[in-house]
């Protein structure tokens, strides 16, 4: 699989690592980054329709043109955009997989934990 789609926060120092994680875990050599403070939160509650249909209007993009297969929604710890501890953003991850797949069901979406190391782990 050449390319797949993160949604993930706007932070930078979860960005190498989610990379990383793509690349090592997945054979990914390319991540399209869609970037938002706290997407998980616009996702899970679905409420800001500009934020929501921006995210998925990004998704397409990268499925059409560049083939993604393969989407994970991420959280991270000290979240400046979602500041809520660890299991309320991965109750917000797990709605947000579910939201994704009613609109994109033939792809594999993820769910990602950054904790305060950086380290990475399925949700």
């Amino acid at each position: 699989m050449a390319f797949c789609t993160s949604i993930q926060c706007m932070v930078g120092r979860i960005q190498d690592p989610i990379i990383k994680y793509f690349k090592e875990n997945h054979h990914i050599a390319y991540v399209d980054v869609i970037t938002e403070p706290g997407p998980r939160k616009i996702l899970a509650m679905n409420n800001d329709r500009i934020s929501v249909n921006s995210i998925i209007k990004r998704n397409e993009i990268s499925i059409k043109k560049h083939g993604s297969k393969l989407i994970a929604i991420s959280g991270h710890h000290d979240c400046a955009g979602n500041p809520c501890d660890e299991e309320i953003q991965k109750q917000q991850i797990i709605k947000s997989i579910k939201h994704l797949k009613n609109i994109f069901s033939e792809l594999k979406i993820i769910g990602l934990w950054i904790d305060n190391e950086w380290k990475i782990k399925g949700v």
